[in-house]
C-alpha cells in the first residue's frame, strides 16, 4: 500500500477547520523556511505553537520542547524535520490522539505517513502548507 495525499477538497476542509498549528522544528532564525512559512500562516490567522527544545519563544509565542508539553489543544502538527525524525513525531501525535499531521515539502517518510493514517490522523506529506493554503484558501 502506498501513501496518497488527501484530495484538494479534503485539504481545503482541513485548512478551514484548523485553528492551532504546532510546528515541530520551527526555527527561531528568520532566514529558515520553517520561520517564513509559520509567519505567513500566523498572519493568515492561525495560532502557531513552536515546538523546538532549544528555544523559549518564536514568533511571539512560547516554545515547547515536544508536543506532549503543549498545554492546549492542537488541531494540526506541521513537521519541519528530516525524514528520519518524522517517525518519532508521528508516534507522539498518535499517542496524543492529535487529529492531523502535515509533513512539509521535501520530507518523505511513507511508513510514518501510513502509520499515522492507519491510526486515524489526516496526513498530508511532501507539500508546503503555505503554498497549499494560498492555492486553496486565500
Amino acid at each position: 500500500m502506498s501513501f496518497q495525499n488527501p484530495s484538494d477538497e479534503a485539504i481545503r476542509a482541513l485548512l478551514q477547520r484548523v485553528k492551532t498549528i504546532a510546528v515541530v522544528g520551527l526555527s527561531p532564525k528568520p532566514d529558515r523556511p520553517s520561520f517564513g512559512v509559520s509567519q505567513v500562516m500566523q498572519a493568515a490567522g492561525y495560532r502557531i505553537i513552536p515546538v523546538h527544545p532549544g528555544a523559549s519563544e518564536i514568533l511571539g509565542e512560547k516554545a515547547y520542547a515536544d508536543l506532549a508539553s503543549v498545554p492546549e489543544a492542537i488541531d494540526l502538527v506541521d513537521v519541519f524535520r528530516k525524514a528520519q525524525d518524522v517517525d518519532a513525531v508521528v508516534d507522539e501525535a498518535i499517542r496524543l490522539k492529535l487529529p492531523a499531521i502535515w509533513i512539509q515539502l521535501g520530507i518523505v517518510n511513507e511508513a510514518a505517513a501510513l502509520r499515522a493514517q492507519t491510526a486515524g490522523l489526516v496526513v498530508v506529506m511532501d507539500r508546503c502548507i503555505k503554498v497549499e493554503w494560498r492555492r486553496l484558501c486565500s
